[in-house]
């Protein structure tokens, strides 16, 4: 009867359930095959604007939601779609992701490059409008490169540190919606924090 027939339906779920985990478990094979005969596997991202961008999976893996998706993916093949980034905030990404993969490897003459030059080539790319900073932080934040976000971050924590409320507000072109009691009342409760 019913039990019999709900046992089948048991048995067939196991079967399919078995067989997509033979079926991911033979791609896995296949890609770390690929990755033993040097070939460099490339992944292909496409941002909210319709933008591609072919990048090495080991760039792509520095983000940990990419890292998901891309074994997540059906086919080798598959195109990753990142919807919440834009195809220029999507390619400065990439040019961090490429510079911090290729500054943990060895250069031609064998050397590594050092804490210094890697600070320095930071600075340089930080050096951007608030706007493209906020949607680096944003981006980031989305695709989870922790490296990212603390450096854009910190970025964003300098240009605020040692200022005024007011001089913040002026910097980050704020609105101040606190009516003057509000604000005294604020300045009242947090005294610690404008000392």
């Amino acid at each position: 009867g019913t039990s019999d027939l709900s046992a089948r339906f048991g048995r067939l779920s196991t079967c399919k359930r078995r067989t997509r985990e033979r079926e991911t478990n033979k791609k896995r094979e296949q890609a770390s095959a690929n990755m033993d005969e040097d070939e460099v596997t490339k992944v292909t991202l496409k941002s909210s604007d319709d933008e591609t961008f072919e990048v090495e999976q080991e760039v792509a893996n520095m983000s940990e939601t990419i890292k998901n998706l891309i074994e997540d993916a059906a086919a080798d093949n598959d195109v990753i779609p990142l919807p919440n980034v834009s195809g220029k905030d999507l390619g400065k990404v990439i040019e961090y992701c490429k510079f911090k993969v290729s500054s943990k490897k060895k250069n031609s003459d064998g050397v590594l490059m050092s804490e210094d030059e890697v600070k320095n080539w930071e600075t340089e790319f930080v050096k951007v409008d608030q706007g493209t900073l906020f949607q680096l932080i944003l981006a980031a934040n989305y695709l989870n490169i922790k490296d990212l976000l603390d450096l854009t971050c910190f970025t964003v924590a300098s240009m605020i540190r040692g200022k005024s409320p007011e001089e913040i507000r002026k910097a980050f072109n704020i609105k101040n919606d606190f009516t003057p009691e509000e604000e005294e009342e604020v300045r009242r409760e947090h005294q610690w924090a404008f000392d």
